[in-house]
């Protein structure tokens, strides 16, 4: 519970900063660490607002005070955070936009020890400091051309949510900066955690560049029921868990029989069908990282491969899990 944080998430706030470019990816930070710490394990992330001066104007006029200043160093696993503004251009021709240029020419991007996120027009800032050459990037549709002509020396991707060329991950802007905080907190909590804070924004949440399909885990998640959401809360958050019928029933205050007809009514799929479905993509998560596949059994929660590639089986997938690319 006392462990250090896993990454500094560092929001570079300027100047008419737009305010929805780093509060929401912000809060969906902090949920994620406290879905972390409901799980006994140590809260991810540790979020640090920084400015070339103490105090911010946002976008919508209110005032943020008490930021850090620029760091002289970064000794720990960071991510960098860069905003947009309103407006159809960046204006960095302040004295604090100056000041931030150049302390961002004198960092040194790497995959696991300091990458950088930029929402909206953040990416035309991380272009000035010339921190994109040679990557592939996108950015807001109004900022498209700008960001092409601050970084000839970039491949900018039109029409897409968010890019992920690590150590630089770019988004389209404004809410899909939210998409982008997902995909990385999946990353780094797993796709139940992010699901969940996904779940709690109201967001749909969007997968990776390569990967378009929903995940399982926000599937079966278009309904009102309170005490059905408590118990996929409660699965997705611990898949792996020996869940039964009967501890999901004792969440949702009810019986098996009963639980078993809401989840048919309102979700559409049956208790422990919803249950395989979780476990089954951890296990392909954890083969297409190259586990074995009794690896990949005891990851994803199955008592053994036996049953991996029964449950495979029975939800109609191709191929087998030794061999999961067939068709």
């Amino acid at each position: 519970m006392g462990a250090t944080p896993r990454w500094d998430v560092l929001f570079l706030l300027l100047q008419g900063s737009l305010i929805l470019d780093w509060a929401g990816p912000a809060e969906a930070l902090r949920m994620a660490n406290v879905a972390m710490v409901a799980q006994g394990k140590p809260a991810p992330f540790h979020l640090r607002f920084i400015s070339p001066q103490p105090q911010a104007v946002s976008s919508v006029g209110v005032s943020v005070c008490g930021l850090e200043a620029l760091p002289s160093a970064l000794t720990r696993p960071s991510w960098l955070v860069l905003l947009g503004q309103p407006g159809e251009r960046m204006v960095l021709d302040d004295s604090a936009s100056q000041a931030a240029l150049r302390w961002l020419t004198q960092i040194t991007l790497k995959t696991g020890q300091l990458e950088l996120l930029t929402i909206c027009a953040g990416a035309v800032l991380a272009a000035h400091a010339g921190l994109l050459t040679g990557r592939q990037v996108t950015t807001h549709h109004q900022h498209l051309e700008e960001l092409a002509a601050a970084a000839p020396a970039c491949q900018v991707v039109r029409n897409r949510v968010f890019v992920d060329d690590a150590p630089l991950f770019s988004s389209a802007g404004v809410s899909t900066g939210i998409d982008l905080m997902l995909y990385r907190m999946a990353q780094v909590c797993g796709a139940a955690v992010a699901a969940h804070v996904a779940q709690t924004l109201v967001v749909a949440m969007r997968r990776g560049p390569h990967d378009p399909e929903l995940s399982p885990f926000l599937s079966h998640r278009n309904h009102l029921h309170p005490a059905l959401h408590r118990v996929q809360d409660a699965v997705s958050l611990q898949p792996t868990q020996d869940w039964h019928l009967s501890s999901m029933a004792s969440i949702a205050c009810t019986s098996s029989r009963h639980l078993t007809r809401i989840f048919m009514t309102h979700a559409g799929i049956a208790p422990l069908q919803y249950l395989r479905q979780l476990r089954l993509h951890l296990a392909q998560t954890a083969l297409k990282s190259g586990r074995n596949v009794t690896q990949a059994a005891a990851l994803a929660g199955f008592s053994s491969d036996t049953q991996l590639r029964r449950a495979w089986h029975q939800a109609g997938l191709p191929g087998s899990p030794s061999q999961p690319e067939s068709s």
